[in-house]
């Protein structure tokens, strides 16, 4: 069976910022897609740790400090729930699929580490499918924005509550769904064997973005930001800069 038919296990956080190694995840949200699997999506409220939500991300998905204190719960235990059902659902074989997958999983590695859970990556060895790679890769030319809302009305799929987790991760699920549909030769390749090219083509995708920050002028200072590693951003090492 090819992986674009099997159950995916759909990603997506809202957060206090977009650091994984200082900011905190407010909601997140676990997708059960496609596969023949009715499309189930658990949410979590996460009380973000004790830290204040700015201004600009509570502009984003909707959620105040206040809010995430009064309906959250502990942030330990969201973190341990949400590693738990994705570890179980790597464990039957689905692929994790999230937009922009480094950071999703960088947060929920980070968060793991803060709290003491065991990180997803130590408890297995998930095979990730991310959108944004794949359509970099099919349709590198294309011009235009690639975030998942232009990534939704370029291959014609519904997403309605942008930038709510339950709609960002199942936007995510049906478009990745989407690009094996109409790019039959990357649905040929073994899930393990897309998992690894993708590890390549994001290298080279933002090792491309980091040499073009560092030769235009007034954006040489953006290039030292930018991260080549995926789908997950190592931990730095004691005494290392994060």
């Amino acid at each position: 069976m090819t992986w674009h038919r099997r159950p995916f296990a759909g990603l997506d956080f809202e957060t206090t910022g977009t650091d994984p190694e200082r900011d905190r995840i407010v909601t997140g949200c676990v997708v059960t897609y496609g596969g023949g699997q009715t499309t189930d999506a658990r949410t979590w409220i996460s009380d973000a740790d004790g830290v204040e939500i700015p201004a600009e991300a509570t502009a984003v998905h909707g959620f105040t400090t206040e809010a995430a204190r009064s309906a959250g719960r502990p942030a330990g235990a969201v973190v341990a729930e949400i590693t738990a059902a994705l570890a179980s659902r790597v464990d039957r074989g689905w692929p994790i699929v999230a937009m922009n997958a480094a950071f999703d999983l960088t947060m929920l590695d980070r968060e793991a580490r803060r709290h003491g859970v065991t990180p997803l990556f130590d408890r297995c060895t998930p095979c990730v499918i991310d959108p944004r790679v794949l359509d970099k890769r099919v349709d590198r030319y294309r011009r235009g924005g690639r975030t998942l809302s232009d990534l939704c009305r370029h291959y014609v799929v519904t997403l309605e509550g942008a930038h709510t987790a339950d709609a960002d991760a199942i936007a995510a699920c049906a478009v990745a769904w989407k690009i094996g549909n109409r790019h039959r030769w990357l649905t040929r390749m073994p899930l393990d064997q897309l998992h690894e090219e993708q590890v390549r083509w994001a290298y080279e995708q933002q090792a491309g973005l980091r040499d073009y920050f560092a030769r235009t002028d007034g954006k040489e200072h953006l290039a030292a930001s930018v991260r080549v590693e995926w789908p997950l951003i190592q931990a730095p090492r004691v005494g290392e800069p994060s």
